[in-house]
């Protein structure tokens, strides 16, 4: 409606800014706190569960803090006709997120980087002989993004695999660990990564231990790096730890 002659004219505020937060520790600060309140080398607590998905070959949900997955898996099924003939199996993984996931609401779409990741991690563990002229695919849902979403989903797909019935010759674990000035911190929240210097994801086989994939970011000094992996090496034997107890009692429960 048009305003009246003599009027001043009503405005509005263009919309405000990104606020700007402030840090969650200063660079003398030696006593900060993580905003959890765990410990630099505490990781979250893990809870695992299988057979989330009734119409999927095998499934698992994961949940590490804030950070919530899904992954589905199906297969082996006949690969394309077009496709040529392998003495190996196909696997195909794709990570995606959902429109709720992250704070910033209808973001939600596949994750192209976090899919090929996912299969290299996985490839190395899977025994890919065991079912030739086949494809295995590897379905991750990020249901909430809380960090180190990466290793959640790469945890949660090996333990869906295995749930498939699917041949390895182990689980794979994955932990990071984040630089956050002269502190590492492992199994960063999402606070944390966004004031991160520089993270480091490592993922292996706890029982062999084998790592399947090493990937870092930012600046790094060598020792920084040695011990960083240390602390994911010994993560990951632990986690690895609750993984095979989740499939005990999975496998227990199906028998009663």
């Amino acid at each position: 409606m048009a305003a009246k002659p003599g009027s001043v004219p009503t405005t509005y505020p263009p919309n405000p800014g990104p606020k700007t937060r402030p840090p969650i520790f200063k660079d003398n600060d030696l006593d900060w706190v993580r905003p959890d309140g765990r410990g630099f080398h505490q990781c979250r607590p893990a809870f695992f569960r299988t057979g989330a998905v009734n119409s999927a070959s095998g499934s698992a949900y994961a949940e590490f803090g804030n950070t919530k997955v899904i992954v589905s898996v199906f297969g082996p099924r006949e690969s394309k006709k077009a496709m040529m003939y392998s003495d190996t199996g196909r696997l195909n993984c794709n990570v995606s997120y959902t429109t709720f996931a992250t704070p910033v609401r209808g973001q939600g779409s596949d994750h192209k980087e976090f899919s090929s990741m996912l299969h290299k991690s996985l490839e190395g563990a899977i025994m890919l002989e065991t079912f030739p002229k086949t494809t295995v695919d590897v379905f991750a849902l990020v249901l909430e993004s809380g960090g180190s979403d990466l290793p959640v989903v790469i945890s949660c797909a090996s333990l869906a695999l295995a749930d498939a019935g699917i041949m390895m010759y182990d689980l794979v674990a994955a932990v990071s660990v984040s630089c956050l000035g002269k502190n590492l911190v492992i199994d960063p929240i999402l606070e944390e990564e966004s004031y991160q210097d520089g993270s480091l994801m490592l993922t292996c086989m706890p029982s062999r231990y084998e790592v399947t994939q090493l990937t870092f970011t930012g600046e790094w000094s060598t020792p920084d790096i040695n011990e960083a992996m240390q602390l994911c090496l010994d993560a990951c034997d632990k986690l690895g730890k609750v993984m095979r107890s989740c499939l005990k009692e999975a496998a227990s429960a199906s028998q009663e």
